[in-house]
């Protein structure tokens, strides 16, 4: 049976990564999170579903399907968000150490095995 917390689990083996949480698309708040001691990551939480919710909008205009990772990169590292299923955002802190390409192979993975309810 696949949790939350196996979820998470599975992100944060990803070298690089700080902290990996659950989100809610349609407020930002904190469904369920596996971070490192002395992260916060409300902001970062709430960033991601606007973000990702602003983007599905404007690709869902623009005759588009709704994208399947976002990455927003900055000195400091980067925030990687996935949908997962049509109301949660599965949503990784990266360092600028973190193997980028490893982490978003295993959110999407991730993500789609715990919208379908069967972590492998």
């Amino acid at each position: 049976m696949s949790t939350p917390a196996e979820a998470l689990d599975r992100v944060n083996a990803v070298r690089g990564i700080r902290g990996a949480m659950v989100v809610s698309l349609g407020d930002g708040l904190v469904v369920a999170e596996s971070m490192m001691t002395g992260l916060d990551g409300r902001a970062a939480a709430a960033l991601a579903a606007s973000l990702a919710a602003r983007l599905r909008r404007a690709l869902e205009v623009a005759g588009r399907r709704p994208p399947a990772f976002v990455q927003l990169h900055g000195e400091g590292g980067s925030l990687l968000a996935v949908p997962c299923g049509d109301e949660l955002l599965l949503v990784a802190i990266a360092g600028p150490e973190a193997n980028v390409g490893l982490a978003r192979l295993e959110l999407i993975a991730t993500a789609g095995a715990l919208a379908a309810g069967s972590l492998a």
